[in-house]
């Protein structure tokens, strides 16, 4: 093997990586935080006080993470479990202390055959389990989303109106 690639992700050490899709890589570490990095650049990043306004950095540390590609899972040694947008990091999912102590690992469950039927019409399954020897599943619910043909109407409907709000604004438009 050979090193093709050395940076300073976090101050201290890091408790666990994980690859992305397109040669991203994300990592917790005991520096309070998780990152998402692009070989040498970081691309983003979470930190407690940004995403739970009230609950102080040194009350929480990131401790597993995994990205499925669409999601980045994530465990806490307090025990909490969150999923977010894997590109945006903007949370979906968050139960505090879904364990009694520290997540030592979480992983997505594939979206082979079998995975599918714990799936069943969720987005995504994520299992977690921790030092209170449990392993949990949860469940992300489908995210509502317009069809595409009623958001195509929609448009047409904009533009109709913008249209009949200039003719009326500026007689002799069209």
């Amino acid at each position: 093997m050979k090193k093709t690639l050395e940076f300073r992700a976090h101050d201290g050490e890091i408790e666990d990586i994980a690859l992305g899709p397109d040669n991203k890589v994300v990592t917790a570490g005991r520096d309070f935080q998780c990152c998402v990095w692009q070989r040498d650049q970081l691309v983003t990043g979470l930190r407690w006080h940004e995403n739970l306004p009230g609950i102080p950095d040194k009350a929480y540390r990131y401790q597993a993470c995994r990205d499925s590609g669409t999601f980045l899972g994530l465990g806490t040694v307090t025990g909490s479990v969150a999923i977010h947008i894997a590109f945006s990091l903007q949370r979906l999912y968050y139960v505090k202390e879904a364990h009694g102590i520290v997540v030592t690992d979480v992983a997505f469950v594939p979206e082979s055959w079998p995975g599918r039927e714990l799936l069943g019409g969720h987005e995504a399954a994520l299992l977690s389990v921790a030092v209170d020897s449990r392993c949990k599943l949860h469940l992300l619910p489908t995210r509502r989303s317009l069809p595409v043909w009623l958001l195509l109407l929609l448009c047409a409907g904009l533009i109709v109106a913008t249209i009949l709000l200039l003719q009326l604004a500026f007689p002799g438009f069209l």
